[in-house]
C-alpha cells in the first residue's frame, strides 16, 4: 500500500511538478525550447535578408567577394551568370512597381523604365533570375548565327575607382541555335506547368508588362545582311522586341554598318524579313505576332552621323533607337591609375560613358523628335537622378549593365526607389518626363 501510494505521489509529483528536481529539468527544457525557436526565427530572417535584393549586403559584402576571389574579370561575369541561372542569387521580394514608373511603349506596358543590357546574359542562360532582381525589359545577347569564341582572353578589364570596365569580347557567342534552345525551354516549361498563369501572359518575356528583347549580331566572318535577316528569322517567335547591332567596336568593320546608306538597306530588308513573318505566330501561340525592331548605335560619332541614323531609321519604318553601345574614347578624367588598364582597346562601359551617351541621346531626340521612334538611353547609368536625366532627354525606358554587376542586384530596387521618390517630389509620372527637356 505504501509503494503504491508513494508511488502515485511521485507521479503527481512528476507530472503536475511538485518535485523541485523536475522543476529545474523543465526550465532546463523550456529555455532550450526558446533557445532553439530563437535561433531557427534569427536563421529565418538572415536567410530572408540574404535572398533579398535589397539587402545591402549584396552590395558591400557579397559583390566585393566575387570581384575579390574573381580578379579576372571574365571568371567574376560567368560566376555571376551561374548564380543567376541556377536561382541562387537574391530575388526582389515583394516587387510592386507604383504607377508612376509604368510606361506605355509598343502598345504595351513596362511596369518600370528600368531595363538590362545585352552582354549581361549573351546566351540567355539566366533570363529569370534576371528579372527577379526587378527589372522591366531585359536584353540578351548579342548572338550570332554561329558560334564563335570572340576575341582572345583576356579580354575585359575592371576600372573600379572609375566605376568601369573596358571589354572587347569580339561577339562571343554559342550562336543561334544553343540560344534559340535556351529561350524555348524556357517557353515549353512555362506552357507545362500547373502554375502558370498562361491567360494572364502574353508576351514572350513570359511576365505581365515585362519584355524580353534579343539583341543581334553578325559572325566575324559572315555575310553582314544575311546574318541579320537569320536572326529575324530565329527569334521572331521568342522574342518581344528584336534589336540591331552594328555598335560593337570589336568585330571588324561593323561600325560601318551605321553609314547611312549601308544602315537604310540593312533595316530595310530586316523590317521586309520580319513583317514576311508575321502570321506564322509566336512560341505562345499568338499568330499576329510582329516584334519591333531598335537598332543599337555608337556614341562616337558626329551629329551629322547621328541625323543621318535618325533618317535611315524613319525610311526603314523600324521602331526605335537604342543610345548607346560602349565608347572607344578615353575620358582624360579617368582615375584608375595603371595605364595598363585604361589604355586597354575595347570599348568603355560605365559611369565615364553616361555624358557622351546623353550627348548623343539628345542629338538623336532633337533628330527624332515627332517621329514616333521610341529612344532608349544607355550608357552609364547606376542611379534614379541618371535614370531622370536620360528621360528629360527623350528615352522612353533605359538600360543599365556595368553598375549592376559592380552593385549587385539590390541597384535596381534602389534605382527604382529613387525614381519613384524624384517624381513624386515633381508631381509627376515618368512618362510626363519623357522628352521634357527637348520640348
Amino acid at each position: 500500500m505504501f509503494a503504491r501510494n508513494g508511488f502515485q505521489v511521485a507521479s503527481k509529483r512528476f507530472l503536475f511538478g511538485g518535485n523541485p528536481g523536475h522543476q529545474t529539468l523543465k526550465s532546463n527544457v523550456g529555455a532550450k525550447s526558446l533557445l532553439y525557436a530563437a535561433g531557427l526565427l534569427g536563421a529565418s530572417a538572415a536567410c530572408l535578408y540574404a535572398t533579398d535584393a535589397r539587402s545591402a549586403v549584396h552590395q558591400y559584402l557579397f559583390c566585393p567577394l566575387i570581384r575579390l576571389i574573381t580578379p579576372d574579370a571574365e571568371k567574376g561575369h560567368r560566376l555571376g551568370i551561374w548564380l543567376l541561372k541556377w536561382g541562387l542569387a537574391p530575388k526582389l521580394l515583394f516587387d510592386k512597381d507604383p504607377a508612376s514608373l509604368h510606361v506605355e511603349v509598343f502598345g504595351k506596358t513596362l511596369t518600370n523604365p528600368i531595363g538590362c543590357a545585352a552582354g549581361l546574359d549573351k546566351d540567355a542562360e539566366a533570363v529569370d533570375g534576371i528579372f527577379a532582381t526587378g527589372f522591366g525589359y531585359m536584353e540578351v545577347g548579342s548572338v550570332t548565327p554561329k558560334a564563335q569564341p570572340g576575341n582572345p582572353k583576356p579580354r575585359f578589364f575592371r576600372l573600379p575607382q572609375d566605376g568601369a570596365v573596358i571589354n572587347r569580347y569580339g561577339f562571343n557567342s554559342a550562336g543561334h541555335e544553343e540560344v534559340q534552345g535556351n529561350l524555348a525551354a524556357r517557353v515549353s516549361r512555362f506552357l507545362e506547368s500547373y502554375f502558370a498563369d498562361k491567360e494572364a501572359i502574353e508576351n514572350l518575356s513570359l511576365y505581365r508588362d515585362k519584355l524580353l528583347a534579343v539583341n543581334l549580331g553578325k559572325n566575324k566572318h559572315g555575310d553582314t545582311v544575311n546574318d541579320y535577316l537569320k536572326g529575324v528569322e530565329k527569334f521572331q517567335a521568342l522574342a518581344d522586341v528584336l534589336v540591331v547591332n552594328v555598335s560593337s567596336p570589336n568585330t571588324p568593320g561593323l561600325r560601318n554598318l551605321q553609314d547611312s546608306s549601308k544602315l537604310t538597306n540593312l533595316l530595310c530588308q530586316v523590317v521586309t524579313k520580319r513583317d514576311s513573318l508575321i502570321g506564322e505566330g509566336d512560341a505562345l501561340g499568338h499568330s499576329s505576332h510582329k516584334p519591333p525592331i531598335l537598332v543599337k548605335v555608337a556614341p562616337d560619332l558626329s551629329e551629322e552621323e547621328l541625323k543621318s541614323i535618325v533618317e535611315s531609321a524613319k525610311k526603314s519604318k523600324i521602331d526605335g533607337i537604342i543610345v548607346s553601345n560602349t565608347t572607344v574614347q578615353r575620358p582624360t578624367d579617368l582615375i584608375t591609375p595603371e595605364d595598363h588598364l585604361r589604355n586597354q582597346v575595347g570599348g568603355l562601359s560605365g559611369k565615364p560613358l553616361k555624358p557622351i551617351a546623353l550627348n548623343a541621346l539628345k542629338s538623336v531626340a532633337k533628330y527624332a523628335k515627332g517621329s514616333g521612334l521610341v529612344l532608349v538611353g544607355c550608357g552609364g547609368i547606376s542611379s534614379g537622378k541618371d535614370a531622370i536625366e536620360f528621360a528629360k532627354a527623350g528615352a522612353t525606358f533605359v538600360q543599365l549593365y556595368t553598375a549592376f554587376a559592380y552593385a549587385g542586384p539590390g541597384l535596381v530596387a534602389k534605382i527604382k526607389d529613387e525614381v519613384a521618390e524624384e517624381l513624386r517630389k515633381e508631381g509627376k509620372t515618368w512618362t510626363e518626363i519623357i522628352g521634357q527637356d527637348n520640348n
